[in-house]
């Protein structure tokens, strides 16, 4: 056996031992567990002579099982579901600014309505970061392709075939509160495949992190993408089969119209309601910690000292698993209740809704103790601001949360609600832009114009503010979610829907200014070299873009930062 051994210096009893990144060549290493072998899908007709070129390439994107192709394909698709919820969004909003006029029909205003909250979560965070951690996590890994490729590529395909249903649907007069009938279990059919489709994509990735890591690489030496990657897609393998049998009963429900046990298909929105809002919307967003995690260890080179903390921290906002699985908001009520309703009601609130409150409080701790530990290059500023406001818009939008569960503030059905979820949405929206700058040279080989892009963080930023903030505000004042006229109070309500309608536009700006420079720099722009951020993970021992097989040869590693280990002033960092 031929191995080529590189190692740091010993420098003292205070060095961690054993820092070794080894190669061994000729010979395929077995993983942790498995040996994941990347498929290629159709890359046999490339170069078979049997049809053009532009029609192998298109085959080969469309047959393709490789996690780098069908991670670029979520991204891609949900960034144009993401200027599609904007663009609705942005109409609801423009309805509700002047409450006594209309300019949309008034039975379609719902629909919008509808269709904006089922998209935010399914079709733009969850599609988002997903994509993003099935082309980078088996990097990450050091492993050679993604478990149950196959699987993730049927995945990709049932989630757009299903979110294309179900914009169908609401074309036709479907989806909840729709009038036609066919058309409303159309969407029930279509959200239910987009949701099978997500759940695919979930179990690819988590079991990729359970079976195909590099020899010598732990669970705790996984990088922080990977650890918040296991996490959000094993929290979405408990919740989304309970939404997707919530679906099969409403389903059943709806065709037995004789003797509806949901109220039919004019109360799908409230049965199926806890699917799409908090604490869903955050738990989707769990792979943001580790995206900021991630970036901000790369711009500071150094090695993050509280990793036990930071994997505590992603693990206690899974705790809001506990809230969505029950199907029901934890409340406490203070007025007319006796004191043991009280402290039964506190301990299950407590628990399901404050406790992940300190999930994003101290993964921004111990980014704060990475920051303070060693001056941030920047590299790709872009990326680490983008990462960090997206996380600090997370940290705000969860906690905020906590203020649903009060009854005696009347929350409850109002924009409060609504406000809570552009914050986390936005913020999610936010940290996957950073990764995109992050990653997006290792999987396309060419950087994006830090200086053109910088802007949009800015832009972004206040965009989500704008779009959150107002509605807090307004759902103070008992201003109805689903209502866009007949709502009247003192805090000037025309103002702050048109302030709020304005940061959904402001984020419209920013996806499609974010979309047309991703275009531009990842196809012409300047090329990126295999480790342009000199980062510490293995996804850059590998070449830009990457090869089939991801890797050459397969690494043996014994740190948490086998690259820093080989670099000047790596081992005493």
């Amino acid at each position: 056996k031929l191995a080529l051994v590189l190692s740091t210096p010993d420098n003292g009893p205070d060095s961690p031992p054993g820092r070794v990144l080894s190669i061994v060549a000729g010979e395929r290493m077995p993983m942790t567990t498995i040996d994941t072998r990347n498929e290629h899908g159709a890359a046999s007709l490339t170069g078979s002579g049997t049809g053009s070129a532009a029609l192998a390439g298109v085959t080969g994107w469309v047959t393709t099982a490789d996690h780098k192709r069908v991670g670029r394909l979520f991204l891609g698709f949900g960034l144009l579901m993401t200027l599609a919820a904007l663009v609705v969004g942005g109409l609801v909003g423009v309805e509700r600014i002047a409450p006594d006029s209309t300019f949309l029909p008034s039975d379609s205003v719902g629909q919008l309505f509808s269709l904006y909250r089922v998209a935010v979560p399914f079709f733009v965070v969850a599609p988002l970061l997903l994509g993003l951690g099935l082309a980078v996590v088996p990097l990450q890994l050091g492993s050679r392709g993604i478990a149950f490729g196959r699987l993730a590529a049927a995945g990709f395909w049932s989630w757009l075939f299903g979110a294309g249903a179900v914009i169908v649907a609401f074309v036709g007069n479907g989806g909840p509160g729709g009038g036609d009938p066919k058309m409303v279990e159309l969407f029930l059919a279509g959200l239910g495949l987009a949701l099978v489709g997500l759940l695919a994509a979930a179990v690819s990735v988590a079991s990729t992190v359970l079976t195909s890591r590099a020899p010598g690489m732990t669970v705790r030496r996984i990088p922080p993408f990977s650890w918040a990657s296991l996490v959000g897609a094993s929290v979405l393998t408990v919740t989304l089969p309970v939404l997707i049998g919530d679906l099969l009963l409403l389903t059943i429900d709806h065709r037995s119209a004789r003797t509806p046990g949901f109220g039919a298909n004019q109360d799908l929105l409230g049965w199926m309601g806890w699917g799409l809002t908090q604490p869903l919307t955050y738990l989707i967003a769990i792979p943001a910690l580790g995206i900021a995690a991630d970036v901000v260890a790369t711009s500071t080179r150094r090695r993050i000292g509280l990793r036990d903390p930071l994997f505590v921290g992603v693990g206690l906002l899974a705790v809001g698993v506990l809230g969505t699985v029950t199907q029901k908001l934890q409340t406490v009520s203070w007025s007319g209740a006796s004191t043991s309703d009280k402290i039964n009601d506190l301990i299950p609130f407590a628990l399901f809704t404050l406790l992940p409150i300190l999930g994003p409080v101290v993964v921004l701790g111990v980014i704060g103790q990475v920051l303070a530990s060693g001056k941030p290059r920047l590299a790709s500023p872009p990326a680490f601001l983008f990462s960090l406001a997206g996380m600090l818009m997370i940290t705000i939008g969860v906690a905020a949360h906590a203020l649903t569960g009060l009854v005696d503030l009347q929350l409850i059905g109002t924009t409060y609600e609504e406000g809570v979820m552009v914050y986390v949405a936005g913020g999610a929206l936010l940290a996957a832009f950073g990764g995109v700058c992050h990653w997006g040279p290792k999987l396309w080989g060419r950087k994006l114009a830090s200086g053109a892009v910088l802007p949009l963080v800015g832009l972004g930023t206040i965009g989500v503010v704008l779009g959150s903030l107002p509605l807090l505000v307004a759902g103070f004042q008992g201003q109805p979610t689903m209502a866009v006229g007949g709502f009247d109070y003192e805090l000037a309500p025309e103002a702050l829907n048109l302030l709020a309608t304005i940061g959904l536009g402001l984020l419209l700006l920013t996806t499609v200014g974010f979309v047309l420079l991703a275009l531009k720099g990842f196809t012409s722009g300047e090329a990126a070299g295999d480790d342009p951020w000199d980062g510490s993970t293995l996804e850059w021992a590998t070449t830009s873009p990457p090869p089939a097989d991801n890797f050459a040869e397969i690494y043996r590693v014994s740190s948490a930062e086998p690259l820093l280990d080989l670099k000047p002033a790596g081992s005493d960092a």
